[in-house]
């Protein structure tokens, strides 16, 4: 039996009648007087009788007509509460997020969410780009933000924005010596590989970002400490141990308290994609895919608000 035949064996024992009912499905009624006999076939007894009231359901066919109408109910509620999944989603979606985006990220995306979807549980991982790759690939998480672009045919990325990478140093260095012009805005790449760096060692995606770029520009990096912690960076440099290079979002409050100076690089200006990725060998269901419109919308509040130093890409700037 199918869903079909108990919605027929239903309608004909409303309607009493199997011409009404055939009318009222707009089916011929050989058609549904076969469809009968092929349940009765399958069950091995009758279910309708013929009486002066009209067709009736049989004690089997009650025990038919009950059922069918509980199994044509609870159908009714499965996709009621699928097609409210897609208004109202419901569950848990975990996101994966590097700490320096985390850190501007994080707070209003949960309070977004918590406000449009309650029935919606949002879990945030915090780690490096790399790992929060690892944890995509294993499906640790549902969604991740990456700075990289991973070569991976089974991930989809969404370039979201760009945000500048910016050059900095003590905002009060010391005296003698050879030190940046606090007075320009703006260096030229070469001129600030010849400063002592403290950059994230060679494994960590920033630092392959600045070394293909003086590689192809035949430009040398003074590197003279290799650490993978951005607070430690920015300490280090506060206390005149060397400059660095980082997004000028990790470096926005201390620049705007006074601890550290910055200075836009130029010949070229460097940048750093900011992507959505999600594994495609999984099915996108509705949490996530309502999570990740909402990261999209929230990350483009922050651009545009100031909130988030960046350029939205193309297509996010369009909606």
């Amino acid at each position: 039996m199918d869903i079909r035949q108990l919605r027929y064996f239903i309608a004909i024992v409303e309607q009493k009648s199997f011409s009404r009912a055939a009318s009222l499905l707009n089916i011929a009624q050989p058609a549904l007087s076969l469809h009968v006999r092929n349940m009765e076939a399958h069950l091995g007894t009758s279910l309708l009788l013929r009486s002066p009231k009209g067709v009736v359901p049989t004690e089997a066919g009650e025990i038919l007509l009950r059922n069918a109408r509980i199994i044509l109910d609870q159908l009714a509620l499965v996709e009621e509460e699928i097609r409210g999944q897609e208004n109202d989603p419901a569950g848990e979606v975990r996101l994966g997020l590097p700490g320096t985006i985390s850190q501007h990220l994080a707070v209003p995306l949960i309070m977004a969410a918590r406000a449009r979807y309650p029935r919606l549980k949002l879990r945030i991982a915090e780690a490096m780009s790399g790992f929060v790759l690892e944890w995509l690939r294993e499906q640790r998480v549902d969604l991740a933000v990456l700075y990289n672009r991973p070569d991976d045919a089974g991930i989809r990325l969404t370039h979201v924005l760009d945000e500048e990478l910016v050059f900095f140093g003590p905002a009060n260095p010391l005296p003698g010596g050879h030190v940046p012009d606090p007075a320009q805005s703006s260096l030229a790449f070469a001129d600030v590989a010849k400063f002592p760096l403290i950059l994230p060692s060679p494994s960590h995606g920033l630092r392959d970002l600045i070394e293909q770029n003086a590689l192809s520009r035949n430009i040398v990096l003074n590197t003279v400490i290799d650490v993978d912690s951005y607070s430690s960076i920015k300490e280090l440099v506060a206390v005149h141990y060397g400059y660095s290079i980082l997004p000028f979002n990790a470096i926005a409050k201390e620049v705007t308290a006074g601890v550290l100076h910055s200075w836009r690089i130029c010949e070229p200006n460097l940048t750093r994609g900011v992507h959505i990725a999600y594994a495609t060998n999984r099915p996108k269901i509705h949490a996530v895919a309502a999570i990740e419109a909402l990261t999209y919308e929230v990350l483009r509040d922050l651009v545009k608000s100031e909130r988030w130093a960046g350029v939205l890409s193309q297509e996010l700037e369009a909606t």
